[in-house]
């Protein structure tokens, strides 16, 4: 007999938001895709299991050389994604935050602090943007944050500053939509970005309306 986990389906319409991020050359790493690693990471917590991130995306960016970073690939600031302002994608109310923990030096291994349920998404922010969906916004700056717990925010308003903090290797934003406040024990929910752009050849972008990125789409935000 075979044991194993189970999980739910996710089968709510897609919620309709707006950008996380500004700006040009953002890709979708681990984004949705048979072969993203968040697609199938069941998570075990606290006697449940969920696959928070099954709709995560990774967005990271590349900057005019065409690389992610430009210099040492050992510091944050060299990296194109580092520093940009995230942005909410709706307008709700911000139901938790975590600051002050330090940022890694980019990596594989290495980490700043042990990576346990409370530091996994490092400095954070989740965003309760109603009908039980709740946004969070992981890997943040350390004192980056602009907004804490119990705030009202509008669509646009920023939120914080890309980082390298909590279970990253390097710069960048991890954004999913969970049916829950509690992170990775939350079930991942779809949504859908209502406007933006894909690169679909050497300086062309295609506009696309209420679709999801793709694993490593190169996107647009205007």
């Amino acid at each position: 007999m075979l044991e194993g986990a189970i999980v739910k389906i996710a089968t709510s319409k897609p919620a309709v938001l707006g950008p996380p991020l500004r700006g040009s050359d953002w890709i979708a790493l681990n984004g949705p895709g048979n072969s993203s690693i968040h697609r199938r990471a069941i998570v075990p917590l606290n006697g449940k299991t969920a696959i928070a991130q099954r709709f995560a995306i990774d967005w990271s960016k590349v900057g005019s050389n065409g690389r992610m970073f430009d210099g040492d690939e050992k510091d944050n600031k060299a990296y194109a994604a580092y520093g940009a302002e995230i942005l909410a994608v709706a307008d709700g109310i911000v139901a938790s935050t975590k600051d002050g923990i330090p940022e890694n030096v980019p990596g594989i291994t290495s980490r700043a602090v042990p990576i346990t349920p409370e530091t996994i998404a490092g400095n954070h922010v989740v965003l309760d943007i109603g009908d039980n969906r709740y946004a969070l916004y992981a890997h943040m700056q350390p004192g980056s944050l602009r907004v804490k717990t119990g705030d009202r925010v509008r669509r646009g308003q920023v939120l914080g500053l890309v980082g390298n903090s909590g279970n990253a290797t390097g710069p960048h934003l991890h954004f999913h939509l969970g049916d829950s406040p509690a992170g990775l024990e939350a079930e991942g929910l779809p949504y859908v970005i209502d406007s933006w752009e894909s690169m679909t050849g050497p300086a062309t972008w295609q506009k696309r309306q209420s679709e999801m990125p793709f694993q490593n789409e190169r996107v647009r935000f205007r």
